[in-house]
């Protein structure tokens, strides 16, 4: 059975499924603990590859890595996804493919994330089957509890702050989004995102967020090892209670 990411990514309220990974593997039900989220975004990347990124933001901390592709054709982000996926396994990491439930299950990564535009999570679970790890974007409480409903493993609360990187997050919503939603489900885990920083990255953490996903504050930097283990460093001393294996 292959060792699951120490302390970073526990189940909680769990059953037993097949895996095609594992012999066995932990089905999530109540909580995804991580801490570090990297989305990645070629236009930012200094010519580095969205494989090249993922491999330096592991190696930093990151937890779990998100390819975000959007303009790109299917034949190239599925052979950037099965790169990151060699990677995510070789590293015992996590791999999320965003929007394209094809992509994620054609490169094996460990799940996908969807937008409220997207395939209907209901559709999605369907096609992946119990073990793959979903997302769900929200922004306010009506959609947390719509996924939470539909079966989400976790949300994706943002754009949390105005952001460049993602021309269509719109205004920020705020620190309040977050501690209305972490009230409204409580037993979810929430991922921040849109606009953070090492400068607020502790405030989203604080205000409920069990972890913080960040583009252009890891991807953009030329150190991405450093500018991810430093943004790491700064969520698990807000969160004391989660050991830095």
């Amino acid at each position: 059975m292959r060792a699951l990411p120490a302390f970073n990514l526990f189940y909680h309220l769990f059953v037993w499924t097949a895996s095609r990974r594992w012999n066995y593997t932990f089905r999530i039900h109540a909580m995804i603990m991580i801490d570090l989220y990297v989305i990645t975004d070629s236009s930012l990347s200094k010519g580095r590859t969205d494989a090249e990124v993922a491999r330096l933001a592991y190696e930093g901390g990151a937890e779990t890595v998100q390819l975000r592709m959007k303009n790109a054709c299917g034949r190239s982000m599925l052979a950037q996804a099965k790169e990151i996926q060699k990677i995510a396994y070789e590293m015992d990491r996590i791999f999320i493919v965003n929007d394209r439930v094809d992509i994620a299950m054609a490169s094996g990564a460990d799940g996908v994330h969807l937008g409220q535009e997207d395939m209907p999570i209901e559709d999605a679970r369907r096609l992946m089957g119990d073990e793959a790890i979903i997302g769900i974007s929200v922004s306010n409480v009506e959609e947390a509890l719509e996924a939470c409903e539909g079966g989400a493993d976790y949300l994706g609360i943002g754009s949390v702050f105005t952001t460049t990187t993602k021309p269509d997050a719109g205004q920020g919503i705020g620190l309040d989004a977050i501690m209305n939603i972490r009230e409204a489900v409580p037993d979810i885990a929430l991922v921040a995102v849109g606009g953070i920083n090492q400068g607020n990255v502790k405030d989203v953490i604080r205000a409920g967020a069990d972890a913080a996903a960040v583009v252009s504050a890891v991807v953009a930097q030329e150190d991405i090892r450093r500018a991810a283990h430093d943004l790491r460093d700064m969520i698990l001393k807000v969160r004391p209670h989660v050991l830095n294996p």
